[in-house]
């Protein structure tokens, strides 16, 4: 990344830690939690992986070729799941999977635009991509990132109810002394979002 290079590795934990956090989230009791964990368990890695220094990892073009077609499969997927039900179509519409679709969408474009940057490795040397399609992403993730950050501020309300239910839409989640584990605590799950918005837009910023 541009800059010293201990922010490009402060860049690659967090991203790896996310990663790391939702293969935790894979051994969840609820079928929603594994399903999505294990695209943002991907998402987390291949930020991590792309985050490297061009000194420390600078693989050929047809590495990036092959990232972009990972996450573009990874996205459809995700716009477009394999169950055809009036359930499957109102889950692919709810805000997390749009989320989803548009982080594959980022890593594909961040993808392209290692394969045409001179080096074939964009990060921190600037002048890559569309500055049109970058802007859009940029206000994208600095939006999520703010409204993931007001969700995280302590709100009022009873004493004891634990944080506020970040779960699936029309579904209440339990207290969270109630909840077993790690890998079911919702804030802990809205973090671990809000720490790959954040790397995504520090990866975006060094286009």
């Amino acid at each position: 990344m541009h800059g010293p290079g201990s922010a490009s590795w402060l860049l690659v934990a967090l991203c790896a830690g996310s990663g790391a956090y939702c293969l935790l989230r894979m051994r969840s009791g609820a079928e929603e939690q594994r399903r999505t964990a294990g695209g943002e368990a991907l998402m987390g890695f291949g930020m991590a992986v792309m985050a490297l220094p061009a000194a420390v990892l600078d693989p050929p073009r047809e590495v990036w070729l092959g990232y972009a077609a990972v996450f573009a499969a990874a996205g459809l997927r995700t716009a477009w799941p394999a169950g055809r039900g009036p359930r499957h179509l109102r889950r692919a519409r709810s805000p997390r999977h749009l989320h989803h679709a548009v982080g594959a969408l980022a890593m594909v474009y961040m993808s392209a635009a290692m394969v045409t940057a001179p080096g074939g490795h964009a990060a921190g040397h600037g002048g890559a991509g569309v500055p049109a399609v970058t802007g859009a992403l940029l206000l994208y993730f600095a939006g999520h990132v703010l409204l993931s950050g007001a969700r995280l501020a302590p709100v009022g309300g009873a004493p004891g109810t634990g944080a506020p239910d970040l779960g699936t839409p029309g579904h209440r989640r339990p207290p969270l002394e109630s909840v077993g584990g790690w890998a079911d605590r919702p804030e802990l799950v809205l973090v671990c979002r809000l720490a790959m918005s954040m790397g995504m837009l520090a990866m975006l910023l060094a286009l």
